[in-house]
């Protein structure tokens, strides 16, 4: 099962401000001590929503809005992307989410990921070659 372990957005990664040093080796010794037990498929930090553009759609027409943009704690801030047998184990490895003084407040969500099996008959034939081809790879 692939999991996303969603770090969101607080006032300091809003304003730009950059780990330090210390909180900088503490997230890759996390992810490095992680990634002995569960298998790290990607994962980045996001620049603030400032430099970011959201696209919405009215009557089937694009709305390009750039930001900053309200609701920071709706906001994302970064992302870890993992593949783990269960729940629990992934719980386990958020609840080690290196916090230190400068993170006092420091929100994940870990959202499982949908299979092409989770949709049924929908990712079927030639459906599931083209997402395999977009990919750029083959899924078993």
């Amino acid at each position: 099962m692939r999991f996303m372990l969603i770090r969101k957005a607080d006032a300091a990664t809003e304003a730009g401000v950059m780990p330090s040093r210390e909180l900088a080796k503490a997230m890759m010794d996390y992810h490095e001590e992680m990634g002995r037990h569960l298998k790290i498929l990607g994962g980045d930090g996001l620049h603030p929503s400032a430099r970011g553009k959201r696209v919405s759609f009215r009557d089937g027409k694009p709305l390009v809005v750039d930001g900053p943009f309200a609701e920071t704690k709706e906001l994302v801030a970064g992302y870890t992307l993992v593949e783990a047998d269960s729940w629990d184990q992934v719980l386990e490895w958020a609840k080690k989410w290196p916090c230190i003084l400068e993170e006092a407040e420091v929100t994940l969500e870990i959202r499982q990921v949908y299979e092409l099996e989770d949709f049924g008959d929908v990712f079927t034939g030639e459906v599931k070659e083209a997402y395999d081809r977009a990919l750029g790879q083959t899924r078993s």
